[in-house]
């Protein structure tokens, strides 16, 4: 389910969903190599999430349950809220024992918006105070995860950004009746029959046509803004099989090759770009496979999917700054880099000295960074590192 915030975001990630820093004037190809650590904020825990910049302040929330308020320029601490204390809510114990956020914070006007990642809550407090002005239950199941900066596990959910109350709601899958778990032994009717009538055919079809309409695993959707329809849907394939198993190549239950995750760990980029002598605008993402992938953004028609060469997972997303694409590396030393846009020429680099699952955002010629995942998938990937701290790269 995913979480849409029809305002308009003053941070400095982007208005909409860009990934891209679109009023950043300081930082540039020929001024990147000039950054340099300005400060780093001591949390105690790994941060992931990208941090959220308004008004010469700091927005991010760390694993340890806390959401923390900082001053962009001298790291000062503003303000430090316990999410558990703040709601009342205690975590689920599916990856961490506490209440906790995995999202940037949202900002309109005063209100800061923070998605819960389990139960699925979504609050708002006031920024000035940091008093709680609404709470919001996406989903009354207790499993149910707000996964990340506007997306919420298993469906779309639009709320009135001044109240909370939610507007529509979309499932990415058909209704199960309230059943727990799943059919594991047959599969319906009509999906064999399909399936049998493939069996015939020399040339595979993409999208698959024995997965139905409303049936949105490992996809990317269009909907509307205001009444939550699909627009169009793209479903870009990948085994699906229980990842955390088949991690295991020794595991005779699952299929052949690498058994990569193909969910999508960010939302995707909307870009507009001159192909074929025309503007076109597009819809950019990255399974956690290591594909890419473009798509038309008014038809969902893919224009082309490209692997990473490297063969390694992709776990966060990328941030652009003015000719500049900064990305992290999962790696256990933590590199940070700055890229030329056009080229992709690594022009400044930083060792963190933990993982980096996370990205960047930049602002008045400063780009913050979280370093450290010890959580969740890292119990199966013991070379990804434990992390404490929020860092300031300035050009000075």
């Amino acid at each position: 389910m995913a979480l849409c915030l029809y305002i308009i975001v003053d941070n400095a990630v982007a208005e909409i969903t860009l990934r891209s820093a679109k009023g950043e004037l300081l930082i540039s190809p020929i001024t990147v190599p000039k950054l340099r650590l300005k400060w780093k904020f001591f949390a105690g825990k790994d941060i992931s999430a990208t941090s959220a910049v308004a008004n010469g302040v700091v927005y991010f929330p760390s694993w340890n349950g806390y959401i923390y308020v900082v001053n962009a320029f001298s790291s000062r601490l503003i303000r430090k809220q316990n999410l558990g204390e703040l709601t009342g809510m205690s975590g689920t114990g599916t990856v961490v024992n506490v209440s906790v956020s995995r999202a940037t914070p949202t900002i309109a006007g005063d209100i800061l918006i923070i998605g819960i990642y389990g139960p699925a809550f979504v609050i708002a407090v006031s920024r000035s105070a940091g008093n709680l002005i609404w709470s919001t239950r996406l989903d009354p199941r207790p499993l149910a995860l707000i996964t990340s900066s506007g997306t919420f596990y298993m469906g779309l959910a639009k709320l009135d950004v001044r109240n909370g109350v939610i507007l529509w709601q979309t499932y990415m899958l058909p209704d199960n009746g309230g059943k727990l778990g799943g059919n594991l032994y047959n599969a319906p009717a009509e999906v064999l029959d399909c399936q049998e009538r493939q069996k015939n055919e020399t040339k595979p079809n993409q999208p698959d046509q024995c997965i139905g309409p409303d049936i949105n695993f490992n996809s990317i959707l269009a909907l509307d803004i205001d009444f939550g329809k699909t627009i169009w849907s793209s479903q870009l394939g990948g085994y699906d099989v229980f990842y955390f198993v088949c991690l295991d190549p020794t595991n005779t239950d699952c299929p052949p090759g690498p058994n990569m995750d193909a969910d999508f760990g960010e939302a995707p980029m909307l870009l507009s770009i001159f192909a074929n002598g025309r503007l076109r605008d597009v819809v950019v993402a990255v399974q956690k496979s290591g594909a890419w992938v473009a798509l038309d953004a008014n038809t969902g028609e893919i224009l082309w999917t490209t692997a990473n060469p490297s063969n390694d997972t992709s776990q966060g997303p990328v941030t652009l700054a003015n000719g500049v694409l900064f990305a992290g590396s999962v790696a256990s030393n933590g590199p940070f880099y700055a890229m030329d846009a056009r080229t992709g020429t690594i022009l400044w680099s930083y060792i963190t000295g933990a993982t980096i699952y996370g990205s960047a955002s930049a602002s008045s010629g400063c780009v913050y960074i979280g370093s450290g995942y010890s959580v969740g998938l890292a119990r199966f990937h013991p070379t990804w590192t434990t992390g404490t701290s929020l860092f300031a790269f300035c050009i000075l």
